[in-house]
């Protein structure tokens, strides 16, 4: 050891000096890129903020459902309209918002204070409420200080007892893809064959053409508000090496297929668009050459789908399936499902209905009113 305590070698070879690590494949050719701004565009904390809203009560907290999402989530912006249009209301917790609201939970009581307004809530439902989406600083002590303490509250809340939730979040935290396959299968769904591998360059599960696709979520945030895409893509034999991932990858067998559904359940309804597109990415790189359009579910579909849901506690998802002639392939389920897009795209506002009167009406069985019906 040197004199100034620093430890530097004085004898023997330098280090070697190390090449650079190569770019993770799911890393390469993507070019999708969200910049969701943390505005507000909830309709009913607007109005309650500005005043148009007759909050004097009795002090009573005021039944409400809550959301935890983060504020570009569009279909919770239009639940909040749809619930208002219905005389419920509806509070939310954005991640991307939540650095210094006024914020207290009751333990020994189901109610919460948010800002000014004491409210117990019925229903809880978490959607898009990513601990990456909060605005602190990343590698610093404060920033780890924040997103540790939100998401132990955000887990909490989504799993307490003695409110109701949609997708529970204790059903959900272990729908990781690779459960979902072993799942379907076991439900009777045909799955595509799959590995799990650092290495993809050396497997071909089925032995022909493959596709790569993330273990983990499809929206990368290494930066709070930026959003970049990982998105299945084909694994080319010719250009693919033996080089390893950071982490692993799915590889799965590419299944040639006539069109693509997606199945959206809404409590025991399964409400279904036709996707046809070029590629496994085209939905997100170029929407616009993507065709949707409504279509029917089989009846025998339709009950493997709904027994899964069942298995998985889910009341709000959707299900992704390649059509291969009278036979449909399980590629997997979005809990976190968007719904708005297919329905700009198919003319339709069928699974947004769904949803509004889904959880109105769960809404007031918690609060009674549906008792007796």
């Amino acid at each position: 050891m040197s004199a100034s305590g620093r430890g530097v070698r004085t004898d023997g070879p330098p280090s070697e000096a190390r090449s650079p690590a190569p770019t993770p494949l799911l890393l390469q050719g993507q070019e999708y890129l969200f910049r969701s701004k943390p505005k507000c565009l909830d309709f009913q904390e607007q109005v309650h903020r500005l005043g148009m809203v007759d909050d004097s009560t009795d002090g009573s907290p005021q039944p409400c459902v809550l959301v935890l999402a983060r504020a570009a989530d569009m279909e919770m912006n239009e639940l909040s309209i749809a619930l208002a249009e219905r005389g419920i209301r509806m509070a939310r917790i954005d991640a991307d918002r939540c650095a210094d609201i006024p914020f207290t939970v009751y333990t020994d009581a189901p109610l919460i204070e948010l800002d000014r307004w004491l409210l117990r809530p019925l229903l809880v439902w978490r959607r898009h409420f990513e601990l990456s989406a909060l605005p602190v600083e990343p590698g610093t002590l404060s920033g780890a200080y924040a997103v540790d303490q939100w998401a132990s509250v955000a887990n909490w809340l989504t799993s307490r007892s003695d409110w109701g939730h949609v997708n529970p979040s204790r059903s959900t935290a272990h729908l990781d893809r690779l459960t979902q396959l072993s799942d379907a299968s076991a439900f009777g769904l045909r799955i595509p064959r799959t590995a799990v591998t650092t290495r993809p360059g050396r497997t071909r599960p089925g032995g022909g053409a493959c596709i790569v696709k993330t273990t983990g979520r499809h929206l990368l945030e290494p930066r709070p508000g930026v959003q970049h895409g990982l998105f299945p893509r084909p694994l080319e034999t010719s250009r693919s090496s033996d080089a390893p991932e950071p982490a692993p990858v799915i590889v799965q067998q590419y299944v040639p297929s006539d069109t693509e559904l997606r199945v959206f359940v809404v409590g025991e309804r399964c409400i279904a668009y036709q996707v046809d597109k070029m590629d496994p990415a085209q939905l997100w790189v170029d929407p616009d050459a993507v065709r949707v359009t409504p279509t029917e579910v089989p009846s025998r579909l339709v009950d493997k789908i709904l027994a899964l849901t069942r298995h998985w506690r889910l009341q709000v998802a959707a299900f992704d399936l390649l059509v291969t002639g009278d036979d449909h392939v399980f590629l997997e389920v979005n809990v976190n499902c968007d719904w708005r897009w297919f329905e700009h795209r198919a003319d339709s506002t069928a699974v947004s209905d769904a949803v509004h009167d889904w959880v109105a009406h769960r809404f007031r069985e918690l609060s009674g009113a549906g008792k007796g019906r």
